[in-house]
């Protein structure tokens, strides 16, 4: 897999296809891996594992596991490639991350693809703060032993209960790569946010897609309505929920992108 060094990190990333480029973040504990999930004909699709993720080697700096400087991280890869501007996505903190260089670099950002977020704009909100405690039981007990203890836990069955597949996301935390070296992650990016102040994504004009889906506890399907009723650019597609036919999620999230790009971006992504 190819790299690309910054002043305090050196990451993994994907550069792959041809076409239209499209920057497209994995979530909170993924990889680039991810993205690769959904395959759309005629875009060039670039990722990277963020700090504390996948295969990039970065100091776990608490001040640097944030959205802006995982936004400036995504500046870099594309400095990296001499791309200037390029069509930016993510699917939940990689949502987040898409959202806040946007926000922060809206002539680098072509289009905006923001599916299943879950963050908006209040730090530690109620559907993300599993994850300080996953944090905790990794940091104190181990994967292993804190897996066993995190099953036990009224919320991980409550989780478990309203969705099957955010509950193996959630064990998936104890068995990703550098699990028990990279647990800070966890608990730093729930306490973050994309941005302050609701009223500043009035201000994105950029053609947005918006994908949200029911049955999932952290991803709320209201955050992404409510990003959509305020971005005015934006078009919002509710697709199947993982835990209903994870087969027929993929689909369609690759489908309303695909569409997204024949239809919104031909005048405005250059080849």
């Amino acid at each position: 897999m190819p790299r690309f060094r910054t002043s305090d990190a050196t990451f993994n990333y994907i550069d792959e296809g041809a076409g239209k480029p499209l920057v497209f973040q994995h979530g909170l504990g993924g990889d680039v891996n991810q993205p690769r999930t959904f395959v759309v004909p005629g875009v060039r699709l670039l990722s990277f594992d963020a700090r504390g993720h996948g295969g990039t080697i970065a100091l776990l700096d608490p001040e640097r596991l944030t959205f802006s400087s995982f936004a400036d991280d995504l500046c870099s890869l594309l400095d990296h490639l001499t791309i200037h501007a390029a069509v930016i996505g993510g699917i939940s903190m990689g949502a987040g991350v898409a959202l806040n260089f946007a926000l922060r670099f809206p002539d680098r950002a072509l289009g905006l693809i923001l599916c299943r977020p879950a963050w908006l704009h209040e730090r530690s909100p109620k559907n993300l703060q599993v994850y300080p405690q996953i944090a905790s039981l990794i940091e104190h007990e181990g994967v292993i032993k804190g897996r066993t203890l995190f099953e036990n836990y009224e919320l991980f069955q409550q989780i478990r209960n309203q969705s099957v597949d955010s509950a193996h996301s959630l064990l998936r935390q104890f068995e990703r790569e550098g699990a028990d070296q990279n647990f800070a992650v966890l608990d730093r990016m729930p306490k973050d946010v994309p941005n302050n102040d609701p009223a500043d994504w009035k201000t994105i004009r950029v053609p947005t897609l918006i994908l949200g889906n029911r049955q999932d506890p952290i991803h709320p399907i209201e955050y992404a309505q409510l990003l959509s009723s305020v971005i005015t650019s934006s078009t919002f597609r509710e697709v199947t929920s993982k835990s209903i036919d994870p087969a027929a999620h993929v689909k369609e999230v690759a489908t309303a992108i695909s569409l997204f790009f024949q239809q919104e971006l031909q005048s405005v992504v250059p080849l």
